[in-house]
C-alpha cells in the first residue's frame, strides 16, 4: 500500500510544481508584453520626432535654392 500512495503523492507534487511554473511563465509573459508595448510607443514617438525634424530640414533646404 505504501508504493501506490507514494506514486499518488509524487504525481500530485509534480502537478503542483508544473502549476507553479505555469503561473511564473504567465506572469513573465505579461511583463514582456507590457515592455513590448512600452517600447513600441517609444519607437513611434521617436519616428514622429524624426519625421518632424525631416520636414524642418526639407523646408530649410528648399529655401537655400
Amino acid at each position: 500500500m505504501f508504493w501506490p500512495m507514494l506514486a499518488i503523492a509524487l504525481g500530485f507534487l509534480g502537478i503542483a510544481v508544473l502549476g507553479v511554473l505555469a503561473v511564473k511563465v504567465f506572469i513573465e509573459a505579461q511583463r514582456l508584453g507590457r515592455q513590448v508595448a512600452e517600447t513600441t510607443g517609444r519607437i513611434n514617438r521617436a519616428a514622429e520626432d524624426l519625421e518632424r525634424a525631416a520636414v524642418g530640414v526639407a523646408k530649410a533646404g528648399g529655401d537655400a535654392f
